[in-house]
């Protein structure tokens, strides 16, 4: 249910989540986190809770700030902002398994690294285009695979929300086509 929208009406179109970038890499970023905890942790172990509900904000957030949109402005950008703050809070534990396990997190020097952000920012993308790198059998190879994704998603994320901020600024919220659309029918009336 996306694209809502009243071209009668006052509230602008909204929802269209599925084609913001931003989604599409976290539904991986979900995806990748289930597997990754399921493989390298203990069932019982409180980190995979953690991970993916980690994982799981940072992508619901977007969806519920997308279809907010047609009437808080406000809520969409605190959405947003929630969804990039679930996903710092994921990049935190992956850097932690890799530090706790003396493995290495790559910086663009590392020779993998150039393949690595090649795939990453491959267009139109899904978990199987990661698979490979986050099924490694190698947990470096995972957790790395996984905090290119979370890094590029944040990146675009913060992108998204100045995007926001910028057309708060140029085209008010819900108030200000509220009382455009009331004062414009009271022309319309006289």
């Amino acid at each position: 249910m996306n694209n809502q929208y009243n071209p009668d009406g006052f509230i602008p179109k909204h929802g269209g989540y599925e084609r913001l970038l931003s989604y599409q890499k976290a539904i991986a970023i979900y995806d990748g986190t289930q597997y990754f905890c399921a493989k390298y942790f203990h069932q019982y172990d409180r980190t995979i809770d953690q991970m993916v509900q980690a994982a799981r904000s940072g992508k619901q957030n977007i969806v519920e700030g997308s279809m907010a949109s047609g009437t808080s402005k406000e809520m969409e950008i605190k959405l947003t902002n929630v969804a990039r703050a679930s996903l710092e809070e994921l990049l935190d534990d992956y850097k932690d398994f890799l530090r706790n396990r003396n493995l290495q997190i790559w910086n663009k020097l590392h020779p993998y690294y150039p393949q690595l952000h090649k795939r990453i920012t491959t267009p139109n993308a899904t978990y199987a285009t990661y698979q490979k790198g986050i099924e490694s059998p190698d947990p470096e190879v995972s957790a790395n695979v996984m905090i290119g994704l979370i890094n590029l998603t944040s990146y675009l994320l913060a992108k998204q929300i100045k995007s926001l901020e910028d057309d708060f600024l140029r085209f008010g919220g819900l108030r200000e086509r509220m009382s455009k659309a009331r004062i414009d029918i009271n022309k319309k009336r006289q």
